[in-house]
């Protein structure tokens, strides 16, 4: 039997950026109230002009802030009455070029797994309490990292598998109780994160071009990641990926790692590549 998505209360994190806006958009028209938060007030709520006033409700938040977060969940429940989804998509990656383990800033490495691994978890934490009650869902963006070589991105690929297994193990530790959870696997998407490896950073799109064969390259829109997400939840799938070419890998996950593990392992072109870029950060 079908979610039916008309008149669910949906708390997005992360909703100013492309994969959250495009995710508020696709649900309000499935008939969905909305909860918009993000870091910035104003950006919430540029978004929540778009939508009837009384379907809507913006607020800043700060994922690392576990009372922050207790916080907005009261006052959707004071508003609303209720959550019934909670679309836990907040994330960040490198503020400016990728970087490897040996060139990154420590505290950047540490902020990004902060929000990103952390801040899912206080996010769903708080969140619970009003999931279970409602018999509601947890979506969570992780990404295809969370199976694919983290190569120049690892903190942020490291969050990405880390919350793919709270999300698993969340999902059957709530079959009881008539909730569930679901990981969102969005391959390359046209969004800000993405856009270091398709251009904004000649070298690091150099090394991406090396590292992924084209078809893998090939980045989706947050529209259609989105499309996506709604489907799923929808259906209550354990699973989303978006786009479908990712799932025969996932489901080889093991045979894949071990395929590109090797291929970066023994390609000197690549290695070269890192090289030039570890020498042009740390000089």
């Amino acid at each position: 039997m079908n979610y039916n998505l008309i008149g669910k209360v949906v708390l997005i994190t992360g909703a100013a950026g492309g994969i959250g806006a495009a995710s508020a958009r696709a649900l309000y028209e499935a008939g969905a109230n909305l909860v918009l938060t993000d870091m910035s007030q104003d950006s919430v709520d540029q978004l929540a002009r778009e939508f009837n006033e009384k379907r809507v409700l913006a607020l800043a938040l700060d994922v690392t802030d576990f009372e922050a977060i207790k916080t907005v969940v009261g006052r959707v429940v004071e508003q609303f009455g209720k959550l019934d989804i909670l679309f836990s998509n907040a994330g960040i990656s490198w503020r400016r070029s990728a970087s490897t383990v040996f060139s990154c800033d420590e505290k950047e490495f540490e902020r990004i797994v902060e929000v990103d691994l952390l801040g899912v978890f206080r996010t769903i934490k708080a969140s619970l309490p009003e999931i279970i009650r409602n018999k509601g869902q947890v979506l969570v963006t992780s990404s295809t990292y969370a199976f694919v070589n983290g190569c120049l991105n690892s903190p942020y690929a490291t969050s990405k598998a880390g919350i793919e297994m709270l999300t698993r193990s969340l999902r059957s530790e709530l079959a009881g109780k008539g909730a569930t959870a679901s990981v969102l696997y969005p391959g390359w998407t046209s969004t800000a994160i993405a856009e270091v490896a398709f251009g904004g950073d000649p070298l690091v799109t150099k090394i991406n071009k090396a590292a992924y064969p084209s078809l893998l390259r090939q980045p989706v829109s947050p529209e259609k990641v989105a499309e996506g997400a709604v489907k799923g939840l929808r259906k209550r799938k354990p699973r989303i990926t978006v786009p479908v070419r990712w799932i025969p890998l996932s489901i080889m996950r093991g045979v894949f790692s071990i395929i590109t593990d090797w291929y970066l392992e023994k390609n000197p072109k690549f290695h070269e590549m890192l090289y030039q870029l570890e020498q042009d950060q740390t000089t």
